[in-house]
């Protein structure tokens, strides 16, 4: 598990552009990979950025990284905490949410549907992926679209810029630290 990775799949996170990403990598056991989560951790939260561990198994583990002020901001409005409501997340402060989503993710194969909400997908996208079971988006990109295709798309753009050029930048040596926007 490298800075690479971390920069690959997660860079409009670290740009403050998106509220979260996970990925899924190999690791030789879950000491390496907490220790490496650790070192992220020390470098990302003064910027407001949090890496954790959410399941292991099998030499994989899924991590989820993301910003704490967004997720909290995401979570305020009323529609999506009746959203998350049904699916227990209930009165529930963000770090008991963050371990149920855990355990969530841990007891299946799949993803619960509303993992969307975390990685800052838009909750009329979130509940119409679930509707549709996965069909009749008018566009697939970071997520499936089923609302604002125009939106949609230029944010999808953006993300892959973001990505490029974080990959470049890490590549000619900018620091971790210096990628990661304060937020």
């Amino acid at each position: 598990m490298s800075e690479s990775l971390l920069v690959t799949y997660c860079a409009p996170t670290l740009a403050g552009l998106k509220t979260g990403n996970l990925f899924n990598c190999t690791c030789t056991g879950r000491r390496q990979a907490e220790e490496t989560v650790r070192q992220w951790n020390r470098t990302l939260n003064s910027k407001g950025v949090y890496a954790v561990i959410m399941r292991c198994r099998e030499g994989r583990v899924l991590i989820y990284v993301y910003r704490r002020a967004k997720l909290l901001h995401d979570f305020s409005g009323t529609e999506v905490r009746r959203f998350l409501k049904k699916f227990g997340y209930e009165g529930k402060n963000l770090q008991e949410m963050l371990e149920q989503l855990s355990q969530r993710l841990c007891a299946s194969d799949s993803f619960p549907h509303e993992i969307g909400l975390f990685l800052g997908y838009p909750i009329e996208d979130v509940k119409d992926f679930i509707k549709n079971e996965g069909r009749n988006c008018k566009l697939a990109g970071t997520w499936k679209v089923y609302h604002d295709e125009q939106n949609a798309r230029k944010t999808f753009c953006k993300f892959k810029k973001c990505t490029d050029i974080y990959c470049q930048m890490l590549g000619k040596g900018t620091p971790l630290r210096r990628l990661t926007v304060a937020g």
